[in-house]
């Protein structure tokens, strides 16, 4: 592939978009089931939150394509992108400073699964950001 062709093609773009339909996809693919929503030894509330939590992980990943696939992209643009793309993965991270957190429910071990995912997913926002950056000239 051509130096002019590598500029033309967004491989930036198209790793922080595939990071964004993860989000999206991923929170109902482990949150959909009898060991969350359907969990009859979770309070109503409890539900209330996961819910709330699929949800905002769906609009945050239609906010990251807007931003990032919109015409006339800015560096600007793409940062907003970037950044609506790290959200989610960077608030899973934070509830390790929060009392009685725990990654898995018993009897389940507490071994942060969502590592797996959520970390290449921030490298995914990442290794984009830069990419595309050096690729988008207008501020």
């Amino acid at each position: 592939m051509s130096d002019r062709n590598r500029r033309k093609f967004p491989l930036g773009k198209v790793l922080i978009s595939l990071s964004a339909v993860g989000t999206a996809v991923g929170a109902y693919i482990a949150d959909w089931n009898e060991s969350h929503i359907y969990n009859p030894a979770w309070p109503p509330h409890a539900k209330f939150h996961n819910a709330q939590t699929m949800s905002m992980g769906v609009a945050l990943s239609l906010a990251v394509l807007y931003y990032l696939w919109k015409p006339d992209q800015t560096r600007a643009s793409l940062a907003t992108a970037a950044i609506i793309a790290s959200m989610y993965g960077v608030t899973q991270l934070s509830v390790a400073f929060y009392p009685g957190t725990a990654s898995v429910d018993p009897p389940g071990s507490d071994t942060w699964p969502q590592l797996m995912t959520t970390l290449p997913s921030l490298g995914f926002v990442l290794a984009g950001y830069l990419i595309e950056r050096r690729r988008i000239t207008r501020n």
